[in-house]
Order: structure tokens, then C-alpha cells, then sequence
């Protein structure tokens, strides 16, 4: 299997992994009331499940990005600037010729 999908579905299993462990927590200090609303429902754990997937959709794709962004310092040589802006930008003059007029 390819190291990028590797890496994709690693970051989303810690994702979702997240995602249960915040739903856990909500559950546990019955935020919003959900622990009545869940356990007095008759379709409750299908409620907990569409819950748990929906905010590990969410959880996994913020790992993903946080996992992408912090491969840059990973590698970084200080060697200088790679990019980006000048550090000091100067104005150019420029000068067109004026436009004909047909009357």
C-alpha cells in the first residue's frame, strides 16, 4: 500500500479515535442533556452512532490537516527564505503612451 494512504487512514482512525473520546466525555458530563436524550430514546444508539461518525468526519479530517502542516517544520534547514514575498519591494515606474482620440 502507498506511504500516502498509509498516512490517511492512520490520521483518521486517530480522528475518529478523538471523536469517541469527545463524545465519551459529553456523554459523561451530560452536556446539553444528551445522555437522557440518548439513553431514553428508543433508537438511541443509532443516534450515538450517526453522532460518533459524524463528528469523526470532522475529528479526522482536522488530524489530517494538522498532521499536513506540521510535516513542514519536520524538514526544515534554516537556510533561508524558500519563497514567499521580497524582503523589500521597490516601485517600478511605468509609462504608457496616451490614447488617440477620433472625434
Amino acid at each position: 500500500m502507498p506511504t500516502i494512504f498509509k498516512f490517511y487512514i492512520k490520521h483518521c482512525l486517530i480522528g475518529f479515535a478523538i471523536s469517541a473520546v469527545f463524545i465519551a466525555m459529553l456523554l459523561y458530563f451530560n452536556v446539553a442533556n444528551l445522555w437522557h436524550l440518548i439513553s431514553g430514546s428508543d433508537i438511541g444508539l443509532m443516534a450515538l452512532v450517526v453522532f460518533w461518525v459524524l463528528n469523526g468526519i470532522v475529528f479526522a479530517g482536522v488530524q489530517n490537516g494538522v498532521a499536513i502542516m506540521l510535516m513542514a517544520e519536520e524538514g526544515k534547514d534554516d537556510g533561508g527564505p524558500r519563497g514567499g514575498a521580497p524582503e523589500a519591494l521597490v516601485p517600478v515606474p511605468q509609462t504608457a503612451p496616451a490614447a488617440k482620440r477620433s472625434l
